[in-house]
């Protein structure tokens, strides 16, 4: 269904968005400017795993196994093997391990569908789990690693930025989003995205027509691996650690959620669900130990009375307002 939305409307939205966010950090206190920063991050996270369950079709319960893996490329080069501190060095390196790990778990997962896909995708995910969970080279240990510091950003003898200041970080991060964001529109766009989004539509009868459905498949597996990758790296950064939670089935659960709460195969359906998500658990924790079971039911509210998530809301308003109008 074509949306209500004008194109204007919509990106008069998107600049009012994006403007609130840069000035948040001149009126925010520390711990806000960071929570804000944590939000930006699982949005980076869902905006990956729409790429493969809203434009290609493809619902994976193991996502977190990149988020996870890209957080730990960090630690290991950084802190237990001190290879490298660097951020030149260390972000392309863990973007680069996840989309490999992506590739090569894509060439078996990507011969499954439905159900299968959803259960392979989980026990491969498990599999990295207690890979980082056990393996002491791995840096194995259920509290996980403290890391040394913040990456550096030096290039040559010049510090063009320092990340161990919160606002430099908030803004490092936005600047990341909204670049992901503009890629994923640009992709959107091309041949590669257009024959995913036909994928989704009806796999056989891209097969029929002569598109290597597989291949395509596993391009967008590969890229949301490294998307996820660099969702995790930046939210190692951010705690100062990482943990094997950090690739659990909860984490995969949690990022599906808030692409269901945002509106799944629609650009800013991610940021929408991952702000929804962390806003609503932080107010319902503020005023309940039985948090839980709010957030449940809220969610279940929401996606009963907005099927299409929150992004759908803008539509609904729009509808209300011609309504009235006629």
């Amino acid at each position: 269904m074509m949306s209500l939305v004008t194109s204007r409307s919509r990106a008069a939205i998107i600049a009012v968005f994006l403007g609130a966010l840069a000035a948040f950090p001149l009126f925010g206190q520390e711990f806000y400017t960071e929570l804000v920063t944590r939000v930006m991050i699982l949005s980076i996270f869902a905006i990956s795993l729409d790429l493969l369950v809203g434009y290609t079709g493809l619902v994976s319960f193991g996502h977190a196994a990149w988020f996870g893996m890209g957080g730990y490329v960090f630690a290991l080069l950084g802190t237990k093997y001190q290879l490298t501190d660097s951020l030149w060095l260390t972000l392309p390196a863990a973007m680069l391990v996840t989309a490999a790990a992506a590739f090569l778990v894509g060439l078996f997962v990507l011969r499954t569908r439905g159900m299968f896909f959803i259960m392979v995708t989980l026990a491969f995910a498990q599999i990295f789990y207690f890979f980082f969970h056990d393996i002491k080279a791995l840096g194995g240990s259920s509290d996980g690693m403290n890391l040394r510091g913040k990456p550096d950003t030096r290039i040559g003898g010049w510090v063009p930025f320092e990340l161990t200041d919160p606002n430099t970080l908030y803004y490092f991060v936005l600047v990341l989003m909204a670049a992901l964001l503009l890629a994923m529109a640009l992709l959107l766009r091309s041949p590669l995205g257009r024959a995913l989004q036909g994928i989704r539509e009806n796999e056989h009868r891209m097969e029929a027509i002569g598109f290597p459905v597989f291949r395509y498949k596993l391009a967008a597996f590969t890229i949301a691996g490294a998307f996820g990758g660099l969702a995790g790296y930046l939210f190692a950064v951010l705690n100062g650690s990482v943990n094997p939670e950090m690739l659990s089935w909860h984490q995969s659960a949690d990022v599906l959620l808030m692409l269901i709460l945002g509106g799944m195969g629609q650009l800013w359906g991610g940021p929408i669900g991952a702000f929804t998500f962390v806003l609503l658990q932080e107010l319902l924790s503020s005023y309940s130990k039985l948090w839980h079971l709010w957030l449940g039911i809220a969610i279940v509210l929401i996606v009963l009375f907005l099927p299409g998530g929150m992004f759908s809301l803008f539509d609904r308003v729009k509808r209300l307002r011609q309504g009235r109008a006629a």
